[in-house]
């Protein structure tokens, strides 16, 4: 196989409200932050659980940041399919900085519908003219199954 990929995806929890923002020319863009926790056993305690949380930057362009703004809300589980891009920005003292963002080019908002304060799993694929993925339908007992994967 000859090429390179950068592909990501993520399923995690919003840390915060999206926050929209309007470039000189006119583009949207949103930002938020996303966390996902991986759990696993103590070696030497198997029944003691231990955890560790990622924070990720995510950064939404166009008319799916508008969805974002809308839709999304800090504490609501979403995934993120998009790629890893680096950015060089200074500080306020001066020193020059590297930053990793999360380019989301699609989201799916996930969980029940009374999660959150506006509700969880909406398809907001109307509302822009971008594909994105709709949510799985809910089975029968509603959204309380894990994810199968």
């Amino acid at each position: 196989m000859s090429g390179s990929m950068n592909k990501v995806i993520l399923i995690g929890n919003l840390g915060k409200d999206p926050e929209l923002k309007m470039t000189p020319s006119g583009q949207a863009l949103a930002r938020f932050s996303v966390a996902t926790t991986e759990t696993w056993r103590s070696k030497d305690n198997p029944s003691e659980r231990q955890s560790k949380t990622e924070w990720h930057n995510i950064v939404v362009w166009g008319k799916q940041a508008e969805t974002a703004e809308k839709y999304l809300r800090k504490g609501q589980q979403v995934m993120i399919e998009g790629r890893i891009q680096y950015r060089e920005y200074q500080d306020q003292s001066g020193a020059k900085r590297t930053a990793c963002d999360i380019r989301c080019d699609n989201f799916v908002m996930l969980g029940r519908r009374d999660d959150g304060p506006r509700g969880g799993a909406r398809d907001a694929s109307s509302d822009f003219d971008e594909p994105m993925a709709p949510p799985a339908p809910p089975a029968a007992g509603g959204y309380d199954e894990d994810i199968p994967f």
